[in-house]
């Protein structure tokens, strides 16, 4: 009988947000809310509508392999040489390439725990061991929420190849700021890759909160990750983008890519939304102020929930996780549940956002109701 590999065997399935037109279905409503995949809400960018019209004549032909167009659109907006830039099928997939690149058998992946869950999938099927450092109270007496540099930093021996850095991190919405992580990239050993992962970055408000680019200059191990699927609103077209100050690192990624990975609409629809970025910039405002609103009635309502640098906020509803995101989804509210820590909610448009505080609101009232004396 022909078997996979027990690493592969033993990955726990990747769960995608349900889609909202089933669970509408299934409860026999009109209408359910997905809060889960922080996607943004406004609908894909003119300009991108408009090249996907015209590359859609041309689909009868492969890509260009390297997404050259692209790659120095890139290239000319960070100030960068076009072999430092590689773009691919979404951050996700350069995440794998990344892992594929700089990593045997006995050495180590390491990152911050809870953060993207793909970290240790990815370890795993590159044959590397995951390392975690738990997170640490963003506030005195608060939850977990935040990356602790100096428990990362001391996790990192001669077995490290790679260091992610989630920044803003995925799910909590934290992020570090510069004197920690200039302190923390100093501290790492001149041969372990680090990766800042800034998927969000657009998002970001506080200014303490350094731009990866940046900090990445003059460092030779270190590299910055990138998507367009979030502010830029392309999540459907899976295309993202690694920046390495060492062109030997953005080869390495190079040669481990799937060829053809970044399809002609990908790249076309890319080009077309830096050329909107006006749009764009106006568009994360309108998100940033949404957060805002969202982040304080939920407070409001009691929940904790840290400052957020995303287009989503944390509730850390610890063993209260599993129920009460069944409880809101019963109520067509799709969010993305941690069990045991916590509920990841994106950031919607304020109509969206008032279905899930109405039900946050209907689950706290019918909780009272069955409460004895309550």
């Amino acid at each position: 009988m022909v078997s996979a590999r027990p690493a592969v065997q033993s990955l726990p399935a990747y769960r995608p947000g349900r889609n909202p037109a089933d669970l509408a279905r299934e409860l026999g409503v009109a209408r359910a809310v997905k809060l889960a995949s922080n996607e943004v809400a406004f609908p894909p960018l003119p300009a991108v509508v408009e090249a996907l019209a015209t590359a859609a004549a041309e689909t009868n032909r492969y890509p260009d392999n390297g997404a050259v167009v692209l790659t120095e659109a890139l290239a000319g907006r960070f100030g960068v040489d076009p072999a430092q830039v590689v773009p691919g099928c979404g951050a996700v997939m350069l995440c794998q390439q990344l892992a594929q690149s700089f990593s045997d058998p006995g050495t180590t992946i390491a990152f911050a725990w809870r953060s993207f869950e793909m970290y240790p999938l990815l370890a795993q099927v590159a044959g590397a061991r995951p390392v975690q450092a738990p997170l640490v109270p963003g506030r005195p007496g608060g939850p977990a929420n935040t990356h602790d540099l100096d428990a990362l930093a001391a996790a990192v021996d001669a077995s490290t190849r790679l260091v992610f850095v989630c920044n803003p991190n995925n799910p909590t919405g934290t992020a570090v700021r510069r004197p920690e992580l200039e302190r923390f990239l100093d501290a790492v050993p001149a041969d372990t890759l680090v990766v800042l992962d800034e998927a969000y970055r657009e998002f970001v408000t506080d200014p303490d909160v350094p731009d990866g680019i940046e900090l990445m200059r003059g460092r030779p191990n270190v590299a910055v990750l990138r998507t367009f699927s979030k502010a830029w609103g392309l999540a459907g077209l899976r295309v993202g983008y690694l920046v390495a100050e060492d062109p030997a690192v953005a080869d390495a990624v190079r040669r481990t890519h799937v060829p053809f990975s970044v399809s002609m609409l990908a790249q076309a629809a890319a080009v077309a939304a830096l050329d909107s970025e006006d749009e764009v910039r106006r568009r994360v405002a309108a998100v940033v102020a949404e957060r805002d609103r969202l982040g304080a009635a939920l407070r409001d309502r009691g929940f904790d929930v840290p400052d957020s640098q995303a287009n989503f906020v944390w509730l850390p509803t610890g063993e209260r996780t599993a129920e009460l995101a069944a409880a809101l989804e019963a109520r067509g509210v799709i969010t993305r549940p941690f069990p045991g820590e916590g509920i990841r909610v994106t950031v919607g448009a304020p109509d969206e956002d008032d279905v899930l505080l109405a039900a946050l609101d209907d689950v706290a009232a019918t909780t009272t109701a069955a409460t004895p004396g309550g």
